[in-house]
């Protein structure tokens, strides 16, 4: 693998827009584990059932890449490379986040409140309906603080570091943990191991989401120390080992609040409060916030750059 597939791919990600007709692999593994998880059904140890689930969809995803890989190298190098294109193309799907947030935010301006409340659903997994224009906004800077390093940072380190094959089974690690990682009594057991895996895989990248963050803070002069303060005051707060880190830094970099309650599958959630409402959380701090992921993303492409070229020469 060679640099320029990382940078080709960021670039697509960013000016193209998924052709629909042809099938993504994370619909693939989704269908995968759909199959897995019925074969699986008949495991009384819901627990053990979900660590196999969790083994076989990874190996199964892998060693499916590694040969489809194979085969068109085969066929001819030129082919090989499309593909591999392919693949580290649609693990970065930071546009679509942006394009479905900037949309809820345009229905928030427009005063169409209760339309971006059902878009809004569409995006996160919180009950929507009560909510107020300001929440809306911060649950769409939480968003995308949270998908620069679940939806770019984290791809982008996995394919820097093992190619197309990574980043296709840590693709596999995110679709598992969103399938089955909740904590239902449906899920509790048999998505144990795949919520744990989550949390290893993006352990790494969302800390260096969230310094890339600060560093980015700093280029379009935001808050960059606030931002290194709420980080190491506030991301140990959140429920979630990884996604208080960007949330926390974002806060800090836009000196706005988010976290609180929420209501998730009709429970009252006491979220962690990140950040000060130093500002109101407005349709302007969202468009800082967008501004902010960006030079993050870019960041992060020559983070992946020169980790690639110290691993691989």
């Amino acid at each position: 693998m060679s640099g320029w597939l990382i940078l080709s791919a960021f670039v697509l990600s960013l000016v193209l827009i998924e052709p629909r007709r042809i099938p993504h692999p994370v619909i693939g593994i989704g269908r995968l584990v759909e199959k897995l998880e019925i074969a699986l059904a008949v495991l009384e140890n819901r627990r053990r059932a979900g660590i196999l689930l969790v083994v076989l969809t990874l190996t199964l995803t892998g060693l499916g890449t590694a040969l489809i890989l194979w085969a068109a190298s085969a066929i001819h190098p030129f082919l090989a490379g499309v593909i591999a294109l392919w693949i580290a193309y649609t693990g970065f799907a930071l546009r679509s986040v942006h394009k479905e947030t900037a949309e809820v935010v345009g229905l928030v301006q427009s005063g169409r409140v209760q339309e971006a409340r059902r878009a809004l659903s569409l995006i996160v997994g919180r009950e929507t309906r009560t909510l107020s224009e300001e929440e809306i906004i911060k649950a769409c800077i939480e968003s995308l603080a949270e998908n620069t390093s679940s939806s770019l940072v984290a791809p982008l380190f996995y394919l820097s570091l093992g190619g197309p094959v990574a980043l296709m089974v840590y693709q596999a690690v995110t679709t598992l943990d969103s399938m089955v990682g909740y904590l239902t009594e449906r899920y509790r057991e048999l998505g144990w191991a795949a919520a744990r895996l989550d949390d290893l895989a993006n352990w790494i990248p969302a800390r260096l989401t969230a310094l890339l963050m600060i560093s980015a803070a700093f280029s379009l002069g935001l808050n960059g120390f606030n931002a290194v303060r709420i980080m190491l005051r506030d991301a140990r707060k959140h429920r979630s080992p990884n996604a208080g880190w960007p949330e926390a830094a974002a806060a800090g970099a836009l000196g706005v609040q988010l976290g609180g309650p929420a209501i998730y599958f009709g429970e009252q959630t006491e979220k962690a409060v990140l950040g000060e409402p130093d500002r109101s959380a407005t349709s302007a701090e969202y468009h800082r916030m967008v501004r902010l992921t960006y030079v993050t993303a870019a960041l992060a492409v020559i983070l992946g750059l020169l980790l690639h070229s110290w691993i691989w020469g």
